[in-house]
């Protein structure tokens, strides 16, 4: 017997929503197995990952802490890759936003009001989309690959961070330490409820803008063009849409959501630019995007399974000793297994039995 796959007439609507929960399953089967390879309780380490990050309030507040930037870059990545366009550096635009939207609290803190932290979130999204026009430019004047400059700008726009909270503005009263002045009230994201965890407003920002998003793809003639000329670049110039004018707007768009997402972590959990701003979320926007199935609102799902999968990481590590590259071949694999469940949606699994050819037959 061999396995054989064999291509569907048209699209199973069946398999479209039933691929990703076999693709989790897998992972979690996957994830077990590799747990005991490790020598470490698969039941005792998925509960580790999956129940016990939210089996208290507090916990349940950190999810939506770690959710909200997932969200906001998955949900303007989906638009990059609907388009066609492999914006692979929501990272690095994650940290230019954060940087554009602390100059205000870090080098005017005399400056205070209502209106300072509505212009650090503008300020934000206007760094991310500056940083993002880069490989947008370049893949239009110069024809360059998207993919290897966006990469690479994740890395300088890393150091200039590190430089310039090691330099210029690291806090005279911080007992030296790579940090800057810690934020006031002002230039802070509210807290949801503060006497059940520190939440902040950041989820609800998140939340709001990947249905904004998700509008635009549905309802507008913009979200139609994002389509065509994903699908079909030859379709699209026959029918007026320029390909040039929509990278830009991908990437834009893409980087507003990653640099709105910078400033919602440095003013909401951080209250403080740091060396370090992300763990990695812009990479795994990249998984949340694919995940969601490039759908905004998926998107929403998405980024709170992931964000379980960085907060069970760190249980893992605690309850179990593990380290914390565990966590992420982890979440490698439910990308993996999603993917490739997809297969399921244009074609048919079956079961074919193997000829047996005679000795000597031609």
């Amino acid at each position: 017997m061999r396995l054989e796959l064999t291509k569907r007439s048209t699209p199973s609507s069946l398999m479209t929503y039933l691929s990703p929960i076999i693709g989790l399953a897998l992972a979690l089967i996957a994830g077990a197995i590799m747990f005991s390879f490790l020598g470490k309780p698969p039941l005792g380490a998925l509960y580790a990952y999956f129940i016990e990050p939210v089996s208290e309030m507090w916990s349940v507040h950190e999810l939506l802490i770690k959710a909200a930037p997932l969200i906001l870059m998955g949900a303007g990545l989906c638009v990059c890759y609907q388009s066609n366009n492999w914006n692979i550096g929501a990272e690095g635009q994650m940290i230019m936003g954060g940087m554009a939207g602390s100059i205000l609290p870090v080098l005017f803190p005399q400056i205070a009001g209502p209106f300072v932290l509505p212009a650090m979130l503008i300020m934000g999204v206007i760094g991310g989309m500056a940083y993002a026009g880069i490989p947008a430019l370049l893949k239009t004047k110069f024809k360059t690959n998207e993919i290897l400059t966006s990469l690479m700008l994740v890395y300088i726009a890393q150091l200039i961070l590190d430089w310039t909270v090691r330099g210029p503005w690291r806090n005279p009263h911080g007992l030296n330490f790579p940090e800057t002045r810690q934020f006031d009230a002002f230039a802070r994201l509210p807290e949801m409820i503060p006497a059940d965890g520190r939440a902040n407003f950041g989820f609800v920002i998140a939340v709001v803008v990947a249905l904004l998003i998700w509008v635009l793809m549905a309802k507008t003639m913009k979200g139609f063009q994002v389509k065509v000329i994903g699908a079909s670049p030859r379709a699209a110039k026959f029918a007026g849409f320029d390909a040039k004018n929509m990278v830009f707007f991908a990437f834009l768009l893409a980087g507003a959501t990653a640099g709105l997402a910078g400033i919602v972590e440095v003013a909401g959990a951080s209250g403080q630019l740091r060396t370090t701003i992300s763990p990695g979320y812009g990479f795994t926007a990249i998984i949340v995007a694919f995940l969601g199935r490039l759908n905004p609102i998926g998107a929403i799902v998405a980024g709170l399974v992931l964000a379980l999968t960085f907060l069970g990481g760190e249980a893992a590590q605690i309850s179990l000793g593990v380290s914390d590259k565990v966590a992420r071949v982890f979440q490698g694999l439910i990308l993996f297994f999603v993917l490739a469940c997809d297969t399921l949606i244009l074609y048919r699994i079956r079961f074919v039995a193997s000829k047996i050819i005679p000795k000597g037959a031609a």
